[in-house]
């Protein structure tokens, strides 16, 4: 398996890989999740997208949302379709995300909204968590910042 992985802001992606990120998180985070909620939220034409191909097959995605309120690049709606799971795509996605903020921001300082029970994964990419855990869309969440570059 050799993925091809890129960092594309909006305007960037294609007709189809537009389609095929949408579809992609609908299938992960509201029929297999079963979390119904607006997917398309109003937030991607302002993101930069990560995308792994595999054999054209999107297979994981990603978005970097740019610094809100507190002043960091948010990392969001990180998936890997379910069949590619276990095999380290998830790690690698996040590689990327963390190289993709270096080279667009100059830090890796960013936060994220992880799902609680992912809290392990994203703290060995150097998340910390900040408040308590919280329901978003009837899921655990609690939020994550990573403060050191």
């Amino acid at each position: 398996m050799s993925i091809r992985w890129q960092a594309k802001p909006f305007q960037a992606l294609t007709l189809i890989e537009l389609h095929d990120v949408l579809r992609l998180r609908e299938d992960i985070f509201v029929v297999e999740q079963r979390c119904v909620y607006h997917e398309i939220d109003g937030r991607d034409p302002d993101c930069l997208h990560l995308l792994g191909h595999d054999a054209g097959l999107l297979v994981a995605v990603a978005r970097i949302v740019p610094p809100g309120d507190d002043g960091l690049p948010h990392i969001g709606r990180v998936a890997v379709r379910a069949e590619h799971r276990g095999r380290g795509l998830a790690q690698e996605l996040m590689d990327l995300a963390l190289r993709t903020l270096l080279a667009e921001r100059g830090s890796r300082r960013a936060a994220l909204a992880a799902q609680a029970h992912l809290q392990r994964f994203y703290a060995e990419y150097g998340f910390e968590a900040i408040g308590e855990e919280y329901l978003w869309d009837g899921i655990p969440h609690v939020d994550m910042r990573r403060t050191e570059d």
